[in-house]
């Protein structure tokens, strides 16, 4: 195996665990849906863990690993105002939880690089592309 494939390997199973997540303990992930979003908060965590599982299925799969690293690289992006909604509302928890909450703000640049990798090493390893 590639170290290539060992890169995009990890970041599917990253997305597929937290994908499965959100259809295993939503409540978590609904209270940090942005409020501003409309509808259920629950609508936006089971679109999001679908998201997350689309992603980790393109990612697998060499002939749509591009697609799905800059689908995943798009997805940090989106999901950044639920960190932000999260790191608000959990200002006034105890100094580990908001921790936690304001340590996933930069966690999403290397998230983001790394699906951006996944896709940049997909189109190098593609016969006929450069």
């Amino acid at each position: 195996m590639e170290s290539s494939d060992v890169v995009a390997w990890g970041l599917a199973v990253l997305l597929g665990v937290a994908g499965a997540a959100h259809f295993v303990n939503p409540g978590s992930f609904d209270e940090i849906v942005p409020h501003l979003l409309p509808g259920s908060p629950r609508r936006w965590t089971y679109l999001s863990g679908l998201a997350e599982l689309a992603c980790a299925a393109g990612i697998v799969h060499p002939s749509t690993r591009r697609a799905g690293g800059l689908g995943a690289a798009f997805l940090f992006v989106a999901v950044f105002p639920a960190n932000v909604q999260m790191a608000v509302d959990w200002s006034s928890r105890p100094a580990l939880e908001r921790a936690g909450a304001y340590g996933r703000l930069p966690l999403q640049i290397p998230l983001v690089w790394w699906a951006w990798r996944v896709r940049a090493d997909s189109a190098s390893n593609t016969p006929g592309r450069r």
